[in-house]
């Protein structure tokens, strides 16, 4: 048999390529659509309207809709999202609903309720309290039993944000994709200005680092930002922290002299003494209380209440007494930095790029900066679409963005 259900598109659906992906999911998946309303936004300020019927197999209309919702065109049945209880501690119900990273609300009890804390793959959960009913997201190995999980696409709005039309509002600057033949002084002004405007609306700026950012020399620009307020948040691994403070015992960072670019004798250790001092030490901040580091990112986040999550890897030397080894401990504890963020500077870092981008909501302000365009391309595949790239040494762009947002004045 045949079912036919209306969805609504909303927005600036035609420039920003919504209309044509709908049309294109309906066909690729065997359906067909009718348009019953079109109203086309006539100035770059206007938005546009559509409502479209489509019709499929009974076996194939689900999946269509479901495809249709995680872009942003909605059902326009006002019935609430369909709920069940989880039968089992990290057991989902069957065909429960699987988030994107975009604002959502779900409608129960005749109410629509935004969804808290959104992110990718992740399940909805409702819960009733003496205020009203709030739904938030959890992982799968978070889910408890009995939790009331939303179930197929019925009820749930999803609101993808919009790039503009021309080059106002946010990121506008970065409009165009990944390429490494754009003018790179003004792009990092931009990005510099769009830093400043963050932290003058009171946001969190989280910064996501790899040790080429070490290896590079962008080292005292990045703990600059630190110590004069633009960066609140470090997400990095244990070879950052370690090559960070390397630098400041030894002068060198994966045993290179980072002054004479020479690899001094015993300079292959330096790594492995400086994870002994720390442990030694009892950790990074009692090694800064007693005195043995003295400088570098580390140092500065310990001195200016900079919170930092080092999330450990099966390759990890030592490791350092504040590495969270545990995989899903550090996992929450990159979640819960994503959720504070609202921009993030992702530096460098491929892995640790697409750790934190599964975590963000697609409303946060997301720069990933590597020399290799891949890097972004691939943070994109994972899904997080609101990333913008720029292709440029790491070592350039962390000294030329410090200056420009401190030893710049504001226009």
């Amino acid at each position: 048999m045949t079912s036919t259900r209306t969805v609504e598109l909303e927005g600036h659906i035609i420039d920003s390529g919504m209309m044509q992906q709908a049309m294109g999911i309906v066909m690729d998946l065997g359906g067909d659509f009718d348009i019953e309303e079109f109203d086309v936004g006539r100035q770059k300020h206007n938005t546009s309207y559509c409502r479209m019927t489509v019709s499929a197999d009974d076996d194939d209309i689900q999946e269509i809709l479901h495809e249709l919702n995680q872009i942003g065109a909605n059902l326009t049945s006002t019935a609430d999202a369909h709920v069940e209880r989880a039968p089992a501690d990290q057991v989902v119900p069957v065909g429960f609903y699987s988030t994107t990273n975009h604002p959502t609300d779900v409608r129960y009890d005749g109410e629509w309720i935004p969804v808290e804390d959104i992110e990718m793959d992740c399940a909805i959960v409702v819960e009733e309290t003496d205020d009203g009913a709030r739904a938030y997201t959890k992982v799968l190995n978070s889910i408890d039993e009995d939790d009331l999980v939303v179930t197929d696409d019925t009820g749930i709005r999803v609101k993808p944000p919009e790039r503009p039309r021309d080059a106002s509002g946010p990121f506008g600057f970065m409009q165009g994709g990944i390429s490494s033949e754009r003018p790179s002084e003004s792009l990092i002004g931009d990005i510099a200005d769009a830093l400043k405007e963050t932290k003058k609306e009171g946001g969190n700026v989280l910064v996501v680092a790899g040790p080429a950012l070490i290896h590079s020399g962008g080292g005292d620009a990045l703990a600059r930002l630190i110590r004069e307020g633009y960066v609140d948040m470090i997400s990095a691994g244990n070879g950052f922290a370690t090559h960070d403070i390397e630098r400041g015992l030894y002068g060198t960072s994966l045993g290179m002299d980072m002054e004479t670019m020479e690899h001094p004798r015993k300079g292959h250790k330096h790594h492995i003494y400086t994870i002994s001092e720390v442990i030694r030490a009892g950790g990074i901040e009692e090694a800064v209380e007693e005195g043995l580091i003295t400088e570098g990112i580390m140092y500065e986040c310990v001195k200016n209440d900079a919170s930092y999550v080092l999330a450990g890897s099966i390759r990890d030397d030592g490791p350092l007494p504040d590495t969270i080894t545990d995989a899903i401990e550090a996992q929450n504890a990159i979640r819960e930095q994503a959720h504070q963020a609202d921009m993030v500077l992702m530096l460098s870092t491929l892995l640790h790029s697409v750790a934190v981008g599964n975590c963000l909501s697609s409303t946060t302000k997301t720069v990933c900066v590597d020399i290799n365009p891949a890097t972004v391309t691939q943070l994109l595949d994972r899904g997080s679409s609101q990333a913008i790239g720029m292709v440029t040494d790491i070592g350039t762009f962390v000294p030329t963005l410090a200056e420009k947002v401190l030893d710049e004045p504001d226009e």
